[in-house]
């Protein structure tokens, strides 16, 4: 069973969202989900661009793995705006054993499919992926 989550493919519409928050900055975040079913990383949710950290993390569940692109506005210590786009791997604690070893096996292939990545977060707590370790990492 291990081999099936190499074999899982990644939907066109993950790298479409993809490209238009880096280049467009359409969203401010997006949660994708793997369907197990159907063996393929999907969209499960995208944020506006005027939603604020708060709204994503709101906005990852719980109980379940995901992956997230957060795509995070700062200003430098010399006063220039800036943007770094955060991958964060999902896989809290509580979550089930299979769907771990899903997520963990398939992420490296689906971080290729998304060229653009800055940082990249391994998290399995909220602490983890909290608005200072995105600050920590950005700069």
């Amino acid at each position: 069973m291990a081999n099936a989550a190499s074999g899982m493919a990644v939907h066109d519409d993950c790298k479409l969202r993809f490209l238009e928050l880096k280049a467009k900055r359409t969203y401010r975040y997006i949660i994708f989900k793997i369907e197990e079913k159907q063996k393929q990383v999907i969209v499960e949710k995208v944020g506006e661009p005027t939603e604020t950290y708060e709204d994503f993390a709101a906005s990852v569940p719980a109980e379940e793995c995901r992956y997230c692109i957060y795509d995070f506005d700062f200003v430098t210590a010399e006063n220039c705006q800036k943007s770094k786009i955060f991958f964060i791997a999902w896989s809290p604690d509580s979550s089930r054993i299979r769907s771990k070893m899903i997520y963990a096996s398939s992420k490296d292939r689906f971080k290729r499919e998304l060229d653009g990545i800055q940082v990249e977060l391994q998290a399995t707590d909220p602490t983890e992926m909290g608005l200072d370790v995105i600050k920590s990492r950005a700069i």
